[in-house]
């Protein structure tokens, strides 16, 4: 009897374990909150052209160079449209906050507290070499990644605490607790390397020899810095599947760098260039005059329905002249946004006031109880405007040379320690001049600091831009080896892990992250686990806002601007979707006629 109670207790034992190891349903799709748009069995995305025809070459431009395909390390500049030699194992919809649909999986399995993920990878599955895509070749790049892939792939890799392989065709991750909402989703873009490659100890170079990929091009041609040229891989084994549907549908597809911009926008002009999307303000306002019949090109303006990016002047606060609150704020102050958008931006643009402008997630107003709850264990480290009112940046008269809010800004200058001497701002204490230096790697950006120059020189703020090539400019901003920089971080309307890699204390001393600023704060790091693991859009919501609301008051950037629609010039040969995605328009939607 007791043998028998013992089976019994063995054999339920036995059915918990393997219940927990394989969910009872497999799923063709995992979306971050909420339920995937698109059903089993969808036909194809909603903002393609399904009819689209394939065939003819799409020839864009890049500026700067380029001097590795190995697009995984930090090592080297990747080129152009790298992406779409390589194959995820679930890849996203563009029309919905975070989902994912199987891609190299034909399936999935995750648990319901998101501590495991299961991929089952689609027989049919290969390389470009025809090499199998196998569960080894999965489980080599996981590792590879982790310990060599960039720093934002490694930190996010790093949160998995056990990777096995079930089956001939079935791999499972378990993720440690913190972050693990997301994780499923992380691991799911993960690109998929054959194991002979990411094994081979050249792997860890950067490199102009290809690695296979599984995706829909291939590397035909490079000419390193210069040129180069994706050809169609009629034999990828995945055009069958609905993500695919109307998409990559040029036969090739070249870049050709250019070490300007204006040489790129003639390239356009004479026909060189099929489409490009347009940065400049001033160019897209006189350089596109479509109503000559003569011009040929056609202008695009898709709407976008995601974050703004916060492009902005940035201020390193690992030097000691930007680690006080009211020396940020008084250059904030200074720069005149009015003035710069009526006279060098003419008038396309509005003021950015939030890390994710233009969507939901934005901090507009005064702080919600909730956010209250969330940051009042912090309010040592905190700024009281963060409690007690809503945030606004100064705005001017328009006259390039606001006499208030310079006023205030040497108030608050005089406040941090710093006097006049000669016309010189210097530190009282130490008698050392106040300078800034300028890292650009972007013309256009001098355009936007000329003007700023002049208020700071009012100040008492000698200033400089240095201008230095694009491989200098990584290696600077990767170092933190600068005073001020203009960056942009990208949003999405479903901020997760990668929060940690934009302001985590970890990330501010580590190179290569995106913590430009040097963010170190307590509350940050909470804001962002807080992110990473909200079960439910609510949560998610409000612990964004109040990140939003922490990062504005802290003035560790001055915002510059925003425009909720893409500019795209275009030959008429191009086609276009007629339904943008909410990233607006791509090159992989288009056509030609």
């Amino acid at each position: 009897m007791r043998q028998l109670l013992l089976f019994l207790l063995l054999a339920l034992v036995f059915s918990i374990v393997m219940e927990d190891r394989l969910s009872a349903e497999e799923q063709h799709a995992i979306a971050m909150h909420g339920d995937p748009k698109y059903a089993a069995g969808f036909p194809h995305f909603d903002y393609v052209n399904p009819e689209a025809p394939v065939g003819e070459t799409l020839r864009l431009s890049a500026i700067g160079s380029f001097d590795s395909v190995n697009p995984f390390l930090l090592k080297g500049v990747s080129p152009r449209g790298i992406g779409d030699v390589y194959q995820s194992l679930l890849s996203r919809s563009r029309d919905e906050p975070f989902t994912l649909y199987a891609d190299i999986a034909r399936s999935i399995d995750v648990a319901t507290d998101r501590s495991w993920i299961v991929f089952h990878i689609d027989p049919r599955a290969h390389f470009s070499n025809g090499q199998e895509i196998t569960v080894e070749d999965v489980l080599a790049s996981f590792e590879a990644l982790r310990d060599e892939g960039r720093p934002n792939v490694q930190s996010y890799y790093r949160k998995v605490t056990k990777a096995e392989i079930l089956g001939t065709q079935t791999i499972r991750f378990e993720f440690e607790k913190e972050g693990r909402y997301e994780m499923p989703l992380i691991i799911g873009l993960m690109s998929v390397l054959p194991k002979s490659t990411v094994t081979n100890p050249d792997f860890t170079k950067s490199s102009l020899s290809p690695i296979p990929g599984s995706g829909p091009y291939l590397i035909e041609k490079v000419e390193a810095g210069r040129r180069i040229v994706y050809r169609r891989d009629d034999n990828f084994w995945g055009w069958h599947l609905p993500q695919y549907k109307g998409r990559f549908n040029f036969e090739r597809i070249i870049y050709d760098y250019f070490r300007d911009d204006d040489v790129a926008l003639e390239a356009f002009k004479s026909h060189n260039i099929d489409a490009r999307f347009e940065q400049s303000a001033a160019k897209w306002a006189n350089a596109y005059d479509t109503s000559d019949p003569g011009t040929g090109f056609q202008k695009a303006a898709p709407k976008l329905q995601i974050p703004a990016p916060m492009l902005a002047f940035v201020f390193n606060t690992r030097q000691e002249k930007f680690s006080n609150l009211r020396v940020r704020q008084a250059l904030t102050l200074a720069f005149d946004f009015e003035w710069v958008n009526a006279n060098i931006l003419y008038g396309l643009y509005q003021r950015t006031e939030s890390f994710f402008e233009n969507s939901p997630l934005a901090a507009n107003g005064p702080i919600t109880e909730t956010e209250r709850d969330l940051l009042s264990p912090f309010k040592t480290e905190l700024p009281e405007a963060v409690f007690n009112d809503a945030f606004h940046l100064p705005q001017t008269d328009g006259s390039g040379r606001s006499r208030e809010n310079l006023r205030r800004a040497q108030e608050l200058l005089f406040e941090a320690g710093y006097i006049i001497d000669a016309g010189i701002l210097r530190r009282e204490k130490t008698d050392k001049a106040f300078t800034v230096e300028f890292l650009v790697n972007n013309s256009e950006y001098i355009k936007l600091i000329a003007p700023f120059q002049r208020n700071l020189e009012t100040l008492g703020i000698r200033s400089t831009i240095r201008q230095v090539d694009t491989a200098s400019y990584q290696n600077r901003a990767t170092n933190y080896d600068f005073d001020m920089i203009i960056n942009s971080w990208g949003q999405s309307l479903s901020p997760g892990n990668e929060q940690a890699f934009y302001w985590s204390r970890d990330a501010a001393d580590t190179p290569g992250t995106r913590n430009y600023p040097g963010i170190r704060l307590a509350s940050i790091d909470m804001l962002i686990e807080k992110i990473a693991t909200a079960t439910s859009h609510d949560a998610l919501v409000t612990a964004t806002r109040a990140l939003d609301r922490v990062l504005l008051n802290g003035y560790y950037v001055i915002p510059l601007y925003f425009t909720e629609r893409q500019w795209l010039a275009h030959w008429p040969d191009i086609k276009l979707p007629e339904t943008p995605s909410f990233w607006g328009t791509s090159p992989d939607l288009w056509w030609h006629e």
